[in-house]
Formats: structure tokens, C-alpha cells, sequence
């Protein structure tokens, strides 16, 4: 069976993005770079939802993304992504696919596979649904240490109580924290 991961930063107010997609306010400082790296070591297909696909594809393929975090970029542009949605039609990203199938059931299809490791970046209403199926094993949430007047929720659209256990904490240098549950 495999896992499925969501992992995302927020605010101390726990919003994942504020007004028009913005996400400046998070601090991703060489620490946390070194972070991001690390973990794209460990091979895992990422997954997006087409929003938050559309804005990592137009950053980390791009000279300024490879020139100021090389490997981060080199993680994310040689990592093997699936793109869900109904509207994309195609992409430049390599080693990108595209499901518009029904989320959920590919999302089955994918834990199917022995030792496949998957991690939702953002995608908040995509993080949401697989909650709701019950369908995430372990959350991360990097939280920095900041509060904004509005935004987006990390889980807006759930509907039922999520019960989940504290597994693994950091805390780095800039005062964002990492917080990892499983559900309970």
C-alpha cells in the first residue's frame, strides 16, 4: 500500500494562502531550503491541484528559481508530478501527467501501488477532498510565525472532524515550526 502525504506552510492563523494566491509571507530561508531539498530526496510523486501546479510550474523551471535554490529546484523540476484537473489540457513541466478522472479514485489507484510514496504540495481543495475520503496517512504543516487579515483556510470545505496525532516537530532558526500528525 502506499502513503500519501500533505504538506503545506500556514499562517498562525491557519491560512495556506492570502488574497490572490500570495503566498510572500512565508519565510523559506536557507534552512528550510535545506529541508525542501532533503525531502525531495526521497523520490516522492508530488501531486497539485491545477492552481498550485500552474504557480510552481512558472517558478521552478525558471533561471531565477535554479540560481537561488539549485537544489530545490533540481528536486522539484526532475520529480515525477501529477497535475488533477478537469480544465489543463497539457503542460511543459517535465515528467508531468495529467488526471481528470475523478480524484478520489485515482488517488485509490495510486496508494494501490506498493512503496508508492506521494506529497500533496498546497492544493488546498484537493488536500480537503482526500480528508474527507479519509485518504491522507501523515500531515505536515510548516507554520510560520505570522498572522494575516485573510486568506484561504487550510481545510476549507471540510466537512467532518479530522482527529489527528502529533508524530514529529522542528522547529527552524527563522521561527517557522514544523509541525507532523497522523490521523488518529
Amino acid at each position: 500500500m502506499g502513503k500519501l502525504i500533505a504538506y503545506n506552510f500556514t499562517t498562525l492563523n491557519g491560512y495556506f494562502k492570502g488574497p490572490d494566491n500570495d503566498i510572500s509571507w512565508h519565510r523559506h530561508g536557507e534552512e528550510e531550503s535545506a529541508f525542501s531539498a532533503d525531502s525531495l530526496e526521497a523520490k516522492a510523486t508530488l501531486l497539485f491541484g491545477r492552481v498550485t501546479y500552474e504557480m510552481m510550474a512558472s517558478f521552478w523551471p525558471t533561471p531565477a528559481a535554479i540560481e537561488n535554490m539549485p537544489e530545490v529546484a533540481k528536486g522539484m523540476n526532475e520529480a515525477e508530478k501529477i497535475v488533477f484537473s478537469t480544465t489543463l489540457e497539457s503542460t511543459d513541466w517535465e515528467n508531468t501527467t495529467i488526471i481528470q478522472e475523478d480524484l478520489v479514485e485515482a488517488v485509490r489507484k495510486l496508494k494501490a501501488i506498493p512503496g508508492k510514496v506521494m506529497t500533496i504540495l498546497g492544493s488546498g481543495s484537493i488536500i480537503a477532498q482526500l480528508a474527507e475520503a479519509r485518504l491522507i496517512d501523515e500531515y505536515q504543516f510548516m507554520i510560520d510565525p505570522v498572522a494575516i487579515g485573510e486568506g484561504t483556510p487550510s481545510f476549507q470545505g471540510l466537512t467532518e472532524k479530522l482527529d489527528l496525532k502529533l508524530v514529529g516537530h522542528r522547529v527552524f532558526k527563522s521561527g517557522v515550526v514544523l509541525l507532523s500528525y497522523e490521523v488518529i
